[in-house]
């Protein structure tokens, strides 16, 4: 579009912007004979307009607020390098009069900074934290393409498909994860089209280059911190065949070398892996990565440090949660109870999207998800709470599962016992619910069905009998004429019916 050895002037990038605005109104209009798109644009929009993208939408969708922001931004591999990029783009994007902007690999804008002046006129356009800025949600623009493509791009003016856009130009770059190849997100810089340089198509590109360099020095930072702290598994396997792998599934070390092949697809959930030349393997989770022996070998369910060996989980009651490790107690949050909740009833392990859907419905998240798990394993240690699937590694020591157990064996007293009142009362999570009234209804019946007058006493002095007047009722029945708390019994019937 431009000579990249010179900036252009004030007058051609008006001018140029002119004739990309006849060009746009051809091609979706009357199809005229000024010219035509470069041709990553005229696939961009052909793409946006299959997606059902109006030209003359106004903004783009606004996915996150800003806490569901902040909690996926620390669970997001570029979290790390954004002191360089900072380092590397702001003072430019300041003096420029440009915004830099960094997404996830759908689009969706994370970090923003910049010249503060152009902020409000980005705020104007949708170029803010949370929004959405794939080519399916606002059509052709440089972030969303250049995701879209896996290439550098750049969109100017009237080559943004909405025209809402037609003022602004923009450069981005797609990052790639050094581990598995995948597109991570996009580094955009954008600003208004006067402000263009031609140069800006290397800088970006240079910059996405060396945050993918940071990540891939942090990579093997990890696989080294990883292969020296579990090199000792395979130290006492003497020589068997067996290999030790990242979370991702790359061979680190083996035994004997060159035996296996550099990755290894591992399937969420299975204990076994066929590694395609006639060989299975047994899969045996550690704290951070896999270790892969030959299923004679298999050592069973591994817990990867002398630390968090031991889970108390007390969740029923009004109390407020509770959560034991090793013997030290701790007041929890209701999310953190939830997420446990629902994994000490999946001892298999659950998938992002399985636990998504226990504790937010249909309409949850699992990035959310991500960025939760990512918080409790900071907390409770990443050998108690392991992932690939999401499981605990510890059998959790749970008041909800005693309760439900002893009901299950028709052991009424203990579940009365082991119930302090509603499993987290206050959780509106589907999976939690669910079981909440699954206990809560089986205790009830199971007291009342027993006949034992001990039993209905005890119940109507708990939390989920205290207000319950068919089991006073009941327990008045059972009481003998001369029993001394027949008259509490009776009083307590005649409060409830009044």
């Amino acid at each position: 579009m431009f000579d990249a050895e010179g900036s252009p002037s004030a007058d051609e990038l008006v001018a140029d912007s002119v004739r990309l605005r006849r060009i746009y109104d051809d091609d979706l209009g009357s199809g005229g004979r000024t010219g035509s798109p470069r041709s990553v644009v005229s696939d961009s929009w052909q793409r946006s307009l299959a997606a059902r993208i109006d030209p003359e939408s106004r903004l783009p969708p606004v996915v996150y607020d800003a806490d569901e922001v902040t909690s996926i931004r620390e669970d997001h591999p570029l979290h790390g390098v954004l002191p360089l990029l900072r380092t590397t783009l702001v003072s430019i994007a300041d003096e420029a009069m440009h915004v830099m902007l960094v997404t996830d690999a759908d689009g969706h804008i994370l970090w923003r900074d910049g010249a503060h002046g152009l902020l409000h006129s980005a705020d104007d356009v949708g170029l803010m934290e949370g929004t959405r800025w794939s080519e399916d949600a606002i059509g052709t623009n440089a972030m969303g393409t250049a995701l879209a493509v896996d290439e550098p791009v750049r969109i100017h003016s009237a080559e943004h498909l909405v025209r809402t856009f037609h003022d602004w130009t923009c450069v981005a770059a797609p990052v790639h994860d050094p581990d598995t190849g995948d597109t991570i997100g996009a580094i955009d810089i954008s600003g208004p089209l006067h402000t263009v340089h031609p140069a800006l198509v290397q800088l970006v590109t240079a910059t996405a280059h060396l945050a993918e360099n940071q990540l891939r020095v942090r990579l093997a930072i990890a696989d080294e911190r990883l292969r020296v702290k579990n090199m000792p598994h395979l130290a006492k396997l003497r020589g068997v065949e067996s290999a030790l792998l990242s979370p991702s599934g790359r061979v680190i070390a083996s035994e004997p070398y060159g035996r296996f092949p550099e990755r290894i697809r591992l399937v969420a959930g299975s204990d076994r892996v066929d590694l395609g030349d006639g060989r299975e393997m047994a899969v045996e989770e550690l704290g951070e990565g896999y270790l892969l022996v030959p299923p004679s070998r298999r050592r069973g369910r591994v817990v990867a440090s002398a630390g968090a060996t031991t889970l108390g989980l007390r969740f029923t009651g009004g109390a407020g949660p509770r959560i034991t490790v090793d013997g030290e107690e701790a007041a929890a949050t209701l999310r953190p109870a939830e997420i446990l909740t629902a994994l000490a009833l999946h001892p298999d392990g659950l998938s992002g999207e399985q636990l998504t859907l226990m504790l937010y419905g249909d309409e949850g998240n699992p990035t959310t998800v991500r960025g939760e798990i990512h918080r409790l394993r900071s907390s409770l240690g990443t050998e108690l709470l392991q992932t690939r699937p999401y499981r605990l590694a510890a059998v959790p020591d749970a008041d909800f599962l005693q309760v439900r157990d002893a009901l299950r064996e028709g052991r009424t007293a203990d579940a009365l016992d082991a119930c302090h009142g509603e499993l987290l009362p206050r959780s509106e999570a589907p999976a939690v619910r669910e079981l909440r009234d699954e206990l809560t209804a089986g205790l009830r019946h199971a007291v009342l069905a027993s006949g034992d007058a001990g039993l209905l006493h005890r119940f109507t002095g708990h939390p989920l009998g205290a207000d319950d007047l068919e089991a006073h009722e009941k327990l008045l029945e059972l009481l003998d004429p001369d029993d001394p708390r027949r008259g509490a019994v009776a009083a307590r019937v005649e409060r409830l019916l009044a």
